[in-house]
């Protein structure tokens, strides 16, 4: 049963201290008085738990470290509880109520803003599951207008590959163009149409004949290396469109276009390895081929037409004698026509080999320009990927985000923001009347004998200060009109010895005045007592000696208290007088 009632004390002495009273005065008070400041002390852990709570609610969206969260929801739920005791100590009820209104006001604003403090993430702690919808909604939205924004970069990028794609096709057919041997001009047979003018169709049949016996391994070469060059020009072109498709689907592989991986990965060497390198070697040895073929059929054509030239004139030298000389002289003309185009000839393979090189160049240059878009592009696709992880990666757990996601939810009117609104401010009222409920608990409750001595003792310390500053005024003008204060002027420890000496001699005077004051009225009592006492006779002696005990025991009293006033160095206020 002790126990049990040194526990409730316990109890009582800890909300006595939640409620900003002072333990010793309240057990003064009667029991109905205890019991009030007990439900003043269990308000004050209202807020001080729902502090606590909103605190960690806050922390936990910076970091989900407990080690963090749990000592600063601590600290927090302490400042809150110290300033809501501050503000139960220092309201007072005996005052003017201008005074008492303006007083309340100001703790009221300050309660109302630390309530705010804590409202607000409970209130955001109650709508969680609608803020983090609204921010995930917003990410989503961002992650679209990312990738829109990227897309059309890369499209950009994209119509420039296809550009430069186009190009260098465009090259590459007007580099196999450069194959094409069309230069000879063949004007043997209209001349030779003219030197047999003048013969017979049995002239002319022999002459046929002499022509085709003696040009018949020319012609047979001349059609083999024709059927040839048709044989291998289709092969080039096939392998040649081949080589360009492959090389179309390795361009794209390495942009990512296709498996979406960017960069040479296995199916890109692949294509490169099986497709591309074996065709390219092909048709690098077809165009060699091609070439040398050109360079012999125009070889084998310009001796079919010295080799027929040559056996019309000698035919017709035959037939007439007197042509001997326009035979020579077309002769010469026919060897001067034959160096020219087998000049033409040269001239021809080193001018195409010109217009090569400086295609290829050109090929080359735009290759260049296409790996560096394809570069571009991946880069592109690479940055996407990056800001789009780096959205989906953020936490977006802090208090501004979310209360920012919570008034984007309140300007959602026709979605219903009004009612969230009101809602809002529903729960943001009621959270911060519980955290001010201990200030307007004790603002509109009556006083009662707590702050009744309350104010007795600060009235009391008014008082009595006013007493000291008047007390120590007059000091002061006693001392100026003595002259001491010039003597102690630069001797500071003399000066308060001085005052501290005068000070005690006073409070000795009015010390001795009182004794001197209780001692003479202590001395008219006992005489008109005695008087009665002698009026009654005998019957009044026995009270007339304890009346003689009585003032014994009153003078040995009053000359302890002087002793002990004096032995104490003159300080009254280690004697109870």
């Amino acid at each position: 049963m002790a126990q049990t009632n040194h526990l409730n004390r316990i109890i009582k002495r800890i909300f006595f201290w939640l409620s900003g009273a002072s333990t010793d005065a309240l057990e003064k008070c009667p029991e109905w008085e205890q019991r009030k400041y007990v439900a003043f002390g269990a308000t004050v852990l209202v807020p001080t738990a729902f502090a606590i709570l909103a605190s960690s609610y806050a922390m936990s969206t910076l970091t989900s470290n407990p080690r963090v969260i749990v000592p600063v929801a601590i600290v927090w739920g302490f400042i809150i509880l110290t300033i809501d005791r501050a503000l139960l100590a220092t309201y007072r009820s005996y005052q003017p109520f201008l005074r008492k209104i303006s007083q309340f006001s100001l703790r009221l604003v300050v309660a109302i803003l630390m309530g705010l403090t804590i409202s607000h993430p409970l209130t955001l702690l109650l709508f969680k599951d609608t803020v983090n919808s609204v921010i995930e909604t917003k990410r989503e939205a961002e992650i679209t207008m990312v990738r829109d924004d990227f897309t059309e970069n890369k499209k950009v990028v994209e119509t420039k590959v296809l550009a430069v794609e186009n190009q260098i096709d465009a090259l590459r057919t007007r580099r196999d163009s450069t194959y094409e041997a069309n230069f000879i001009v063949e004007n043997g047979n209209k001349e030779k149409s003219n030197l047999n003018d003048g013969l017979n169709e049995e002239q002319k049949i022999t002459l046929r004949k002499k022509v085709d016996s003696s040009t018949a391994n020319q012609i047979a070469r001349i059609t083999a290396a024709s059927k040839e060059t048709e044989t291998l020009q289709v092969t080039y072109q096939k392998l040649q469109g081949e080589l360009d498709f492959w090389q179309r689907e390795f361009e794209r592989e390495v942009n990512g276009q296709r498996s979406g991986i960017v960069g040479v990965g296995p199916r890109a060497r692949s294509i490169r390895d099986d497709q591309l390198e074996w065709r390219r070697a092909e048709t690098k040895r077809m165009s060699g081929q091609l070439k040398s073929l050109t360079t012999e059929l125009g070889q084998l054509r310009g001796m079919v037409a010295s080799i027929e030239n040559t056996i019309t004139q000698d035919f017709l030298s035959a037939v007439a004698v007197q042509a001997n000389a326009e035979k020579i002289e077309k002769e010469r003309v026919t060897a001067l026509k034959n160096k020219v185009q087998e000049r033409q000839i040269d001239l021809f393979i080193d001018q195409q080999k010109a217009v090569r090189d400086g295609i290829d160049e050109q090929i080359t240059a735009k290759t260049d320009e296409m790996k560096r878009l394809q570069t571009e592009v991946a880069v592109l696709a690479e940055d996407e990927r990056g800001r789009i992880q780096t959205i989906i990666t953020e936490p977006r757990r802090d208090i501004l985000t979310q209360t920012l996601a919570l008034h984007g939810l309140f300007r959602a009117g026709e979605d219903g923001g009004h009612f969230a609104l009101m809602a809002y401010a529903i729960l943001a009222g009621l959270f911060m009347l519980v955290d001010t409920i201990p200030l307007i608990v004790k603002f509109f409750t009556k006083p009662g004998p707590y702050d009744s001595l309350v104010d007795c003792d600060e009235v009391r310390f008014d008082k009595e200060r006013e007493a000291f500053l008047n007390s120590y005024d007059t000091y002061m003008e006693g001392l100026e009109d003595g002259g001491l204060l010039l003597a102690t002027k630069n001797n500071k420890p003399l000066e308060n010895a001085l005052i501290e000496g005068v000070d005690r001699s006073r409070a000795a005077k009015e010390f001795l005045e009182n004794l001197m004051e209780l001692e003479r009225s202590f001395e008219e009592r006992i005489e008109t007592e005695r008087f009665k006492l002698s009026e009654k006779g005998e019957a009044g002696s026995r009270h007339s000696t304890m009346l003689d005990e009585m003032a014994e025991t009153f003078y040995d009293d009053l000359r302890g208290r002087m002793k002990s006033f004096f032995a104490s160095g003159g300080e009254p206020g280690k004697v109870q007088i």
